[in-house]
């Protein structure tokens, strides 16, 4: 198993940037897949971006271009960076982790985003 913590929420204006950070409790190197959903009020938890063990990335046409996510395996973290953020991309963002293929996801907590002037 894993536990994730996510951080690096916050308040930022249209048109900033933020980092999100995920910290797994153990070596991330190994594990098939791992992402970040997002949920804002009064509408479903929605994909953002992903990223395979072998490095296949894969994103949200609503992100694609201003969202980058990236891991460090060394430091056992994922990371998403957003930039040009709109109103829009507020939301709980989630981190997720799915061990091996066909296995369920591991959530952490959320963190929560706000873009607004």
């Amino acid at each position: 198993q894993v536990q994730l913590v996510e951080s690096g929420g916050g308040l930022v204006q249209p048109g900033g940037s933020l980092r999100l950070s995920c910290r797994a409790s153990r070596s991330i190197s190994s594990i098939f897949l791992m992402g970040w959903y997002r949920q804002a009020p009064g509408k479903q938890r929605e994909f953002v971006a992903r990223m395979y063990s072998f490095d296949s990335r894969n994103y949200a046409d609503s992100t694609k271009g201003r969202f980058t996510i990236t891991r460090d395996n060394s430091e056992n973290t994922l990371y998403l960076q957003m930039t040009n953020l709109e109103p829009e991309d507020t939301a709980v963002y989630f981190c997720s982790a799915q061990l091996g293929v066909g296995e369920a996801y591991i959530w952490g907590q959320g963190t929560q985003v706000t873009v607004s002037s």
